[in-house]
């Protein structure tokens, strides 16, 4: 059963129609049963067997188009959950509330929240796939994973062997004419530390607001290299300097809303006395000069500000907890590491603080650490071990992915090269990821698997700044179509 929408999107690309249909159905990670469970209605209706997991991933199995009988399955993939981000100002619930398109020329954009091209773009492909009744093709097992953009816990769960497919076109890129045939590996990295709570602030102290805003953020892994600002880095660095001008009491701290995303947003709840106020707006309007002059190319909008609250603060941080926090955000590595030497412009080795949280008794860091060689993964985390054990705090990691090794004998690369230099008189140009992928977790469970990664023009994933180009959906389903064909031999 398809959802009710009201259609921003009026043109012939059923690609795009699939994807105006799927965004009114709320699906970010952890929250993927509905439109795990629309989907298979969707296959089933069009006589595809649909294989659907306790995780809600689905396994769609479509039969070969006549003349194709004998050709081998090929496996097409992409994820069902997509990042829920938004202005700290926008109105969404996102467990709920439809995303809104809103068109701007050959560009569809959501509504002041993230779009979900990413990937829900793959999957609308897929079902354009699954829908079609005049394309040629092999068999096709349509593989549609749950909670990527967190913990790539649907893909470790796949049960491959309900799969039969020796090629897998990952649908999960995002742009159009670039082939990635490799991507890093990671891992996600706690610190916590314990809260000393004291009861009220220091005496005269009022509470006030620190926040930093404007930040363009990004994929944590696609963007990293664009050395963009992360908010909550930035925070840490306007709170220790001002630590050192003034005293101030520490009520709690946050910022960023999705580990694979680079936060756009960071706020402080502080204590200061009239003096320190003064005091704190001198150094705010500094760091603001700073900054811009700093950001000026990549966060044009960067932007620190103070403002008042109501009253003093019913409790606040220990000194202790206090410096133990700030001196962690000013120690904890984030950004990128180091590069690729023989791939040029390819990040190797990143880590991104991509949420800070006050609970009721800790503050919570979360990094992504990311890279295309495990032993440096591993040096990084080792790395912020030891950090964790220098300032006395607790630190753990989890939900390792693989990296996906470069094939030199790739068959299904060969096929894509050929028809995209036969269809656009140019060469398909082939690259390396420092973003993770599932294809290696899915080449550990199958390595025989030959992968490539391809998808249309998309920009901005992990923000409301996210949007797709219509022009290049269009093109791609033109050329996956010539894939498919080509893909009998």
């Amino acid at each position: 059963m398809m959802p009710e929408l009201n259609r921003v999107y009026t043109g012939d690309c059923k690609v795009l129609r699939f994807f105006e249909e799927l965004s009114a159905i709320p699906r970010g990670s952890g929250n993927e049963k509905a439109v795990s469970d629309f989907m298979k209605q969707f296959a089933e209706a069009r006589n595809c067997t649909v294989f659907q997991d306790e995780r809600h991933s689905l396994i769609i199995k479509k039969p070969a188009a006549p003349g194709y009988e004998q050709a081998k399955a090929v496996i097409f993939q992409g994820h069902l959950d997509m990042v829920c981000e938004k202005n700290k100002s926008t109105e969404h619930d996102f467990t709920k509330d439809p995303i809104r398109f809103k068109l701007d020329g050959d560009m569809i954009y959501a509504q002041d929240t993230t779009l979900g091209a990413d990937n829900g773009i793959g999957v609308s492909f897929a079902m354009a796939l699954i829908d079609a009744t005049d394309l040629a093709h092999p068999a096709l097992e349509i593989l549609l994973t749950t909670e990527e953009e967190t913990s790539m816990a649907g893909a470790e769960h796949i049960d491959a062997s309900k799969l039969s497919g020796k090629m897998l076109i990952n649908f999960d890129s995002d742009r159009e004419g670039v082939l990635f045939v490799s991507s890093a590996g990671g891992a996600s990295a706690f610190h916590t530390v314990p809260i000393a709570w004291q009861d009220g602030g220091s005496a005269g102290s009022k509470s006030y607001t620190i926040a930093v805003q404007g930040l363009k953020g990004g994929h944590s892994g696609d963007d990293i290299i664009h050395e963009r600002g992360n908010a909550n880095k930035l925070l840490g660095r306007v709170l220790d300097d001002l630590r050192r001008h003034t005293p101030f009491d520490l009520a709690s701290i946050g910022g960023g809303m999705k580990v694979n995303a680079i936060p756009r947003e960071a706020e402080a709840v502080v204590g200061l006395s009239e003096a320190g106020l003064r005091t704190a707006e001198e150094r705010i309007a500094e760091w603001n000069r700073i900054l811009q002059d700093e950001y000026e190319v990549s966060d044009p909008g960067v932007k620190v500000s103070i403002e008042a609250g109501s009253g003093a603060a019913a409790r606040c941080f220990s000194e202790e907890t206090k410096l133990t926090v700030i001196r962690l955000l000013a120690l904890i590595p984030s950004g990128v590491l180091s590069m690729n030497k023989a791939i040029e412009n390819l990040v190797r080795t990143s880590t991104n603080i991509g949420t800070l949280s006050t609970r009721e008794n800790e503050v919570v860091f979360e990094s992504l650490v990311r890279s295309s060689h495990r032993s440096q993964l591993d040096a990084v985390l080792q790395q912020m071990e030891t950090l964790g054990e220098a300032v006395g705090v607790p630190f753990r990691h989890d939900h390792y992915f693989p990296g996906w090794p470069y094939r030199s004998d790739s068959k299904v690369r060969e096929v894509f090269q050929a028809v995209y230099e036969r269809k656009y008189n140019k060469p398909l140009e082939v690259k390396a990821i420092h973003a993770g992928l599932e294809c290696g977790i899915f080449i550990e469970k199958m390595p025989y698997l030959d992968a490539v990664s391809y998808g249309p023009n998309m920009y901005n994933f992990h923000t409301p700044e996210e949007h797709v180009s219509i022009s290049s959906v269009e093109r791609t389903w033109d050329f996956l179509q010539d894939i498919m064909r080509e893909l009998k031999a």
